[in-house]
């Protein structure tokens, strides 16, 4: 690995370790280090998130993945976490914590057409490392691909393995998603995949808010989005909560300028409003 300097909340660089697939961060909603695996080394991804962090974002899915190269990746990772200086040479003392093994890569990890393969190869390396049951296994996804079968095949693995799924859940109107994830997808058919996930694996939703222009989301979004959370309790969709955050990094993407965080009292606010709905809130600056 090329890591030399320390790692922080801030630095979500998926080259750091000059590795093709696999890169460490300290993640601030995790609390600690989350071995990341990236599925899109070409920057494609099936939506535009309009905070997105990852540089060229072009539209498409992830590329063949080697699994070989994975395998030894993830394999030569954990081994400098668990058995190396690893986290004493990059890692500040408080968060020296191994959390999880991450699909969170440059773009959608389920449009792997390998998904449940590599699901498979990680519960493999984590039962050689005595990592199985110990750690979590976390998917972060757009939910888009949800209904395929291959995918549903990898998410039933995950679920076995200690797996969690966080579904990318920042608006539930068709003008939302048009654009915050720049996506036409049907909101009613996103709910049907949030189902699907949810039954398949334990699932929290991932809300991103943000001002634009310098406006908090629109009080007609709000209510629209408080509705759906009251939906979810009221028909039994076992969500866990919701993982609810801001902009942390910037935008890599050109509406970029027009992005910035709100104020930690509207989070705080915001997530009152979802506990007085019905679903646990985990909110994080």
């Amino acid at each position: 690995m090329t890591r030399t300097a320390p790692l922080t909340s801030d630095d979500h660089d998926r080259d750091s370790a000059g590795m093709r697939y696999v890169y460490p961060v300290v993640s601030r909603r995790a609390g600690g280090v989350s071995v990341g695996v990236n599925l899109n080394p070409n920057n494609a991804c099936n939506w535009a998130c309009v905070y997105c962090q990852v540089p060229a974002l072009t539209r498409g899915t992830a590329p063949d993945v080697d699994l070989a190269g994975l395998e030894t990746e993830l394999r030569e990772m954990l081994d400098a976490i668990l058995y190396g200086d690893f986290m004493q040479t990059c890692v500040a003392e408080g968060a020296r914590r191994l959390n999880d093994i991450a699909l969170s890569g440059n773009g959608e990890p389920t449009s792997a057409k390998a998904f449940p393969e590599v699901i498979e190869l990680i519960g493999r390396v984590l039962a050689d490392f005595d990592l199985a049951g110990r750690i979590k296994l976390v998917l972060i996804t757009n939910g888009s691909l949800i209904d395929r079968p291959r995918v549903q095949a990898g998410l039933r693995q995950m679920a076995a393995l200690n797996g969690e799924i966080w579904f990318k859940f920042d608006s539930t109107t068709a003008a939302g998603l048009r654009a915050i994830n720049q996506t036409r997808i049907s909101p009613e058919k996103q709910f049907e995949r949030l189902v699907l996930a949810a039954r398949l694996c334990p699932t929290w939703l991932q809300t991103c808010v943000f001002a634009r222009d310098g406006e908090p989301p629109a009080e007609a979004e709000q209510q629209a989005y408080l509705a759906t959370i009251a939906r979810i309790v009221r028909e039994r969709i076992p969500v866990r909560g919701v993982l609810l955050y801001g902009l942390a990094r910037p935008s890599m993407q050109p509406q970029a300028s027009r992005l910035s965080a709100l104020p930690w009292a509207w989070l705080e606010a915001f997530a009152d409003k979802i506990r007085t709905a019905g679903l646990a809130v985990r909110a994080t600056p």
